[in-house]
Parts: structure tokens; C-alpha cells; sequence
């Protein structure tokens, strides 16, 4: 996995990071790059920088520099040096790697007639490690099932609580079936390229069998071609919230199929302070909620929760 994080950064750079202990690579969720600023890790929420001795420090006057002409060489890596091969991407702010990992990119904005246009003079980079974890929403399935029938399921999560992870994992487990339920086809509309990581076109995570994806489509729009062209049993996709989304979800509803999803909010009262969500909520189109949090680390599930609002876990578990 960390071999395509490797490929992507100069040699005294990756030297440093290859030599660190393996329960710091085991944990590191981003590689921050700003020119003429120390080099920041993150592992396990934690921030740390690291020194030019390879060492990991919270003092980022400690910290080693990363300089323009590593900036350049990180660049030319990513876009094979050809910048103008990425600019649909870098309208976004961020790039799909092989591997599917993420790589968000800062400099100066380029807009026309309001419209952002592409990124120039690009100055920072956050690597995004990628990190699939199959078997994480086997013990959610239970909850998730009725008469051999998948409920419409919302995923409610703060960021980085897992909710990409358990998306992820879910479609996983409904595509290739298990042994509560055979397979079923399954559509995932992958807007930020974070569900099935795909690299040119292809995705860089096991999703199943019977998945077909829409890589870097937005939602609504996404959802109602999945449907017309692909016929899913299931559809996946991430982040629910802006307006157009409810005419999606209610194609999705008239066509019989089945919707998994997430949305940003701490519980079900943050989501129904959201005019959007809460006429989701309202419109009754989600029959099971799922919440997650970093209490007992990333994949913690505070709660399962039915149509109703009624509690159906005892306790909190980690997936």
C-alpha cells in the first residue's frame, strides 16, 4: 500500500519516511508538504514534524523544511510532468494516485466568470493515505437487513470517523454477498474518487464484483445516470446535503433502489438543523441511521438507529 505513497515523493524525503518505525507508518493518515515550511505528519490525529535526522518532533521549529525545489519534484512526479494533463482535477483541488490515495493540492487560484479553473503555483500538498479495511461493517449487517431486503442507510460522521471506510466496506459486502444475503449489483457514484479510489478509471479498492462505478461524477446527476444506464440494486455515494440531491434521491426511491449513504453531523439532531438533510429525514427515505465517532478510534459506532429514531445497539462498538 505505502508503495505508492513512496513513488510519489523525492529520495531524501522518502528515505526518511521509509526509515520510521512501523507502528508510526501503521498509523500515518497524511503526509503535509508547504514549501519553506517543516514537513508535518499526521498519525493517529496526532501532528508531528519531522526533522532532517528522520526524527518525529512536536516542535516544528525542530522541523525539516521542505523547500520550493522539492515542491517542484513532488509535482512533476504526480502529473508526469504535465500539469495540464490534471487540470480537470485540480479544478476540485485534489487528485486521484494510483493506489487510491489522495493528494490535495494549495497555490493560486485560477477563476474565470466566477468558476474556479484550475490551481497554478502550486505551493502545498496533502498526501492522503488511502487505507481499506475489509470486514469493518460485517457486524452492522444484522442491523442493516430486513426480509432478506437492504434498508435505505445513512451514515452520520464528523470527518475522518470512518464513514468513507464503512461505505466502502458495505458495498464490498452487498456485491459479493454473504451469509445473510446473496450478492446484489451494486452503483457507487464515486464523486471525490475516496469510495472505490479509482486510477484511471479503474478502482484502486475491492468494492466487489458486481459494482460498477461513476468515478469523479457529482451525486445527483450521478445517481440518475447510474440508474438509467447500469440497473445497481444498490446505490452508494458519499456526503448527501445540497439541494439538488433530493430530486436524485428521489429517483433513486421511484426506482425500487436500495440507498447507501453518508452526510457530515456529530447525530441525528445535527443533521435536523440542516434544512436539506432534515427534509430528507422528514420525507421518511432513510430507514436505517448509522453514527460514527473516533472515541474508541476511527469506526466507532455510537449508535444504529431505525426510521424512528429508536436506539437498536445496546453499546458502542468498534469496527
Amino acid at each position: 500500500m505505502m508503495e505508492e505513497i513512496w513513488r510519489l515523493l523525492p529520495g531524501e524525503l522518502r528515505d526518511k519516511l521509509h526509515a520510521l518505525p512501523d507502528e508510526v507508518i501503521d498509523g500515518l493518515e497524511e503526509i503535509r508538504l508547504r514549501t519553506n515550511r517543516p514537513v508535518e505528519l499526521i498519525v493517529l490525529q496526532q501532528s508531528y514534524f519531522m526533522t532532517r535526522h528522520g526524527e518525529l518532533s512536536k516542535n516544528p521549529q525542530r522541523g525539516w523544511t521542505f523547500t520550493q525545489d522539492l515542491a517542484i519534484k513532488v509535482l512533476n512526479v504526480i502529473s508526469d510532468h504535465s500539469l495540464y494533463a490534471l487540470e480537470d482535477q485540480l479544478k476540485n483541488g485534489y487528485i486521484t494516485v494510483s493506489g487510491g490515495h489522495r493528494v490535495g493540492m494549495a497555490g493560486k487560484v485560477v477563476t474565470k466568470d466566477g468558476r474556479v479553473e484550475g490551481i497554478r503555483e502550486i505551493v502545498s500538498f496533502n498526501i492522503r493515505v488511502a487505507r481499506e479495511k475489509k470486514g469493518v461493517a460485517h457486524p452492522l449487517i444484522p442491523f442493516l437487513l430486513d426480509s432478506n431486503r437492504w434498508l435505505h442507510t445513512l451514515i452520520i460522521s464528523p470527518p475522518q470517523c470512518g464513514k468513507t471506510t464503512l461505505l466502502r466496506d458495505l458495498a464490498r459486502l452487498i456485491s459479493y454477498g454473504n451469509r445473510y444475503i446473496s450478492g446484489k449489483k451494486v452503483g457507487i457514484v464515486d464523486e471525490r474518487s475516496e469510495i472505490a479510489g479509482c486510477w484511471r478509471g479503474i478502482p484502486q479498492n475491492d468494492v466487489g464484483i458486481r459494482t460498477d462505478v461513476l468515478d469523479a461524477c457529482p451525486k445527483a446527476e450521478g445517481m440518475m445516470m447510474m440508474i438509467r444506464s447500469m440497473s445497481p440494486d444498490v446505490i452508494v455515494t458519499d456526503e448527501l446535503g445540497r439541494e439538488e440531491d433530493v430530486m436524485a434521491v428521489r429517483e433513486v426511491l421511484n426506482a425500487g433502489v436500495i440507498l447507501m449513504t453518508s452526510a457530515h453531523g456529530k447525530n441525528l439532531e445535527d443533521l435536523r438543523k440542516r434544512p436539506i438533510l432534515s427534509q430528507m429525514i422528514d420525507m421518511g427515505v432513510f430507514e436505517r441511521f448509522i453514527v460514527l465517532s473516533r472515541r474508541r478510534g476511527a469506526g466507532t459506532v455510537e449508535g444504529v438507529y431505525d426510521e424512528h429514531g429508536q436506539s437498536l445497539l445496546k453499546e458502542p462498538i468498534s469496527c
